[in-house]
């Protein structure tokens, strides 16, 4: 930690001075722990920030010297890669007892899987999750990259097909229909079952144990995008249960809540004034 018994630091004064925000959070972190009786580790991102294979190495120190322990993971993402997301969670399998999160502000897409695998699910009024409906990166005419649902292709091309079918096709599709990617289809397709897969696989194993039915039918609601039309709709706890999701939900005013909203009221503030994406933190690792 940052101070030892005496009160004074071990960095030196000028290094202390410079990283007091780190210490600052670190010293919040150990205070959560003491209310909790578990380790807390910490994955915060900015919303352009995904989740990428750069974060295991990262991610893996936050582990470290936690093997059987009970962790609690502070996840703050708008998602990313689904691969990268289930090699975050073997990490924690692997090495803990057993393993919840808690979302103060937004977990989302794959940061929504992630919760997915946790045996608990710590939320609050400002909490959100999110549909896990896999996005495609696509090229748009005017050179930017942008994400799409990868249901709205395979939508998309089911009515120009009953357009087809009825006699109706515009002319105006007919270059949309030369450039169409049968690859780009199958991956769409491919993309929604592995998620619908992964869910239930994670829910299999941690929240909904034994309960095949119920595993499967949580993650087909979670990747319906009927029900979920927009990638950034929603979930919050009241749904999150309603979904049977096994969530705990805190009062604002309660003692933990006031800590975890004041630590992640920190991540927001100090990332913004270092002009960094990402921090992965406990109360041992920066």
């Amino acid at each position: 930690m940052s101070a030892p018994s005496s009160g004074v630091p071990d960095q030196t004064p000028l290094f202390y001075a410079l990283q007091n925000q780190r210490y600052a959070r670190r010293r919040y972190i150990e205070d959560i722990e003491g209310i909790t009786g578990r380790k807390l580790i910490v994955y915060f991102s900015k919303p352009e920030a995904a989740i990428e294979q750069p974060d295991v190495m990262a991610f893996g120190d936050l582990l470290d010297n936690l093997g059987g322990q009970d962790v609690d993971l502070l996840l703050q993402s708008s998602g990313g890669d689904m691969d990268v997301a289930e090699k975050l969670v073997n990490l924690i399998d692997a090495r803990c007892r057993s393993f919840r999160v808690i979302v103060a502000q937004s977990a989302k897409s794959a940061a929504t899987l992630m919760a997915l695998a946790s045996d608990e699910i710590v939320m609050s009024d400002t909490s959100e999750l999110g549909p896990i409906d896999p996005q495609v990166t696509v090229t748009t005419a005017q050179g930017q990259r942008i994400g799409r649902p990868a249901a709205s292709f395979l939508d998309g091309l089911t009515w120009i097909r009953e357009q087809v079918e009825g006699g109706e096709l515009s002319p105006v599709f007919f270059p949309l229909l030369t450039n169409l990617d049968p690859a780009l289809l199958d991956y769409c397709r491919k993309s929604i079952k592995r998620s619908k897969r992964i869910a239930q696989k994670w829910l299999l194993r941690s929240q909904c144990k034994g309960q095949a039915e119920d595993a499967k039918k949580i993650a087909k609601k979670l990747a319906d995008t009927k029900q979920y039309p927009s990638h950034g709709t929603m979930i919050d706890h009241e749904e999150a249960e309603s979904l049977g999701l096994k969530v705990k939900y805190c009062q604002h005013d309660d003692e933990l809540w006031q800590h975890i909203w004041r630590l992640y009221c920190m991540y927001e503030i100090d990332a913004d004034a270092d002009g960094v994406e990402k921090i992965f933190e406990s109360s041992k690792v920066s």
